[in-house]
């Protein structure tokens, strides 16, 4: 069954589905353009599209979607501010602003007027563009169909003026807002007409496949990739029984990834009990519990990094022609996921390489254009400053995904290791500074090797396992959507990969095998109940 019919069937029974319903994806890429044309500015300076005629963003959606995270995503990938508030932790006075009386004239008479202090809401919007030097970006509002009575029409008045009390949002800052259906929530309040003709009106839907795509991206444990993969239609459940409401999100399957990649580290176990304050649902929290004990069984018992080395046991390959669709999955995405590490280790070292480069080409002109005797020491030590300070500010405002962050850090770290004594050599000088570079490239092509053999003896293995089966096309098909892998198979080219991908994922035989897939995930789906 579709994620996507479960769970209307689950969740919302009496709703009939709009045929203007997105995924995240494409909610995310019309967000994005959105932003993009709000932005775009005329020969004078001005937006083509007045702020008056820029209808703020309203996102509807189940909890847990992604929201949050695909605002976090556009506004560092459009390098602009964000600026996030959660409305019902609100009250009508932070919001608008407090009330106090000033004298104005009117008619030559003094008048008591009330007027307003500024918005919080407002105000953060302002400290992010001084704090950050940003003088555009997105403020995001969250839940804003859960508010109190009382807060209600100011949240109505804001979505038709951009307003809060008399404080406007500042000009070049696009509003985007989310709420949940009502079938989620009991508080929820409907929009009127008079509303929602001034928005963009977006109604987003769960698909498991799209959150694929970012889960690859964000290196979610391999276990629970692996485990929806064979239960796609658990990725996201929302019903209710005499219990109460039991829910299973994608914000659940990532919080969760995270505290297991921790708990591992620090040698905790995860059961059944830790599971479900994640995933809020006890029988698919059972089923997850049971399955990573499994997973965990399927590593030890296959032995992956011998895999990886090319020493294969003969009763390995015995076993896999005995075993269920599931588990031979498993043992794919287990394989993937150990060559996934090489990956990412040789994508982390070129992106520092890559940084450092460019480091030295600036360096070098810089050097060129000096007068002579010049202490080219000090004309470094003036270039790393400016490296120093460009990583502090995409810090600050949140540019940085977690692995930028650490390559930033490496490359920091490499440079002020690396810089040159005193001189007033310019060749002697360039030499000094180049030595780490030359150390890190020889580095980095020791690891591209590695990999590469790691990856040869991993498709050798699938070839003999497998041959050209179902268990194929999703290797190499993970292997092509990758984001680090993908990018290391563009730089070095892998024979046994590309003759896979010509011979699985083009024409006939890759409509032929996909249909094969889906067929043993029904089957296994119909027979395996429980792992």
């Amino acid at each position: 069954m579709a994620i996507n019919a479960m769970c209307r069937k689950e969740a919302e029974p009496h709703k009939r589905i709009s045929n203007t319903d997105m995924n995240i994806k494409r909610a995310k890429e019309e967000i994005t353009n959105t932003v993009r044309a709000y932005l775009e500015k005329d020969d004078q300076g001005k937006y083509v599209i007045p702020a008056i005629r820029q209808r703020p963003v309203l996102l509807l959606g189940a909890p847990g979607i992604g929201k949050t995270q695909i605002m976090e995503q556009i506004a560092r990938e459009c390098r602009i501010g964000l600026v996030s508030y959660t409305i019902t932790h609100h009250t009508r006075q932070s919001a608008v602003g407090l009330p106090y009386i000033k004298e104005e004239s009117f008619g030559g008479k003094p008048y008591s007027v009330t007027e307003y202090t500024m918005s919080e809401i407002i105000a953060s919007v302002y400290r992010k563009i001084e704090q950050d030097g940003l003088a555009e970006g997105i403020l995001f509002i969250d839940e804003i169909n859960c508010v109190s009575e009382t807060l209600a029409p100011t949240m109505l008045q804001f979505l038709q003026c951009k307003t809060f009390g008399n404080q406007a949002v500042p000009q070049g800052w696009i509003i985007v807002a989310a709420g949940n259906p009502p079938e989620y929530n009991k508080s929820v309040r409907d929009f009127d007409m008079v509303t929602l003709d001034r928005v963009r009106r977006i109604q987003i839907e769960p698909d498991y496949r799209v959150w694929k795509e970012y889960a690859r991206a964000q290196h979610i444990n391999s276990a629970l990739l692996s485990y929806l993969e064979l239960r796609p239609q658990n990725f996201y459940r929302v019903q209710s029984d005499v219990d109460g409401m039991q829910f299973v999100t994608a914000r659940g399957w990532e919080d969760l990834s995270n505290l297991l990649e921790v708990y591992t580290r620090l040698g905790i176990p995860v059961d059944e009990e830790v599971i479900q304050e994640f995933l809020q649902q006890q029988d698919v929290a059972k089923d997850v519990s049971a399955y990573l004990d499994l997973y965990q069984k399927y590593q030890d018992d296959y032995g992956i990094p011998e895999i990886l080395e090319g020493e294969v046991a003969a009763e390995i390959y015995q076993r896999l022609q005995k075993a269920a669709f599931d588990e031979r999955l498993s043992v794919v995405n287990l394989l993937l996921s150990g060559l996934n590490q090489y990956f990412m280790e040789v994508s982390e070292i070129k992106m520092v390489t890559d940084r450092w480069y460019a480091f030295l080409k600036d360096y070098r002109q810089a050097m060129k254009g000096a007068p002579e005797r010049t202490d080219y020491a000090a004309i470094y030590l003036e270039r790393l400053e400016l490296v120093e300070q460009t990583y502090e500010k995409e810090r600050q405002s949140g540019f940085l995904t977690r692995k930028e962050q650490r390559c930033w850090e490496l490359l920091l770290q490499k440079l002020q290791q690396w810089d040159p004594e005193q001189t007033e050599e310019l060749g002697t000088a360039f030499l000094a500074a180049k030595e780490g570079f030359d150390q890190m490239q020889d580095h980095l092509i020791a690891t591209e090797d590695r990999t590469m053999r790691k990856l040869e003896h991993a498709f050798s293995f699938m070839e003999s396992a497998f041959g050209e089966g179902q268990e194929m096309v999703v290797f190499v098909t993970e292997l092509t959507m990758g984001t680090e892998s993908s990018a290391f198979l563009q730089d070095n080219s892998c024979e046994s990969y590309l003759n896979y991908n010509k011979k699985l994922l083009v024409g006939t035989r890759r409509a032929e095998i996909l249909s094969k897939l889906v067929e043993d995930e029904i089957r296994s789906e119909e027979h395996i109940r429980d792992f």
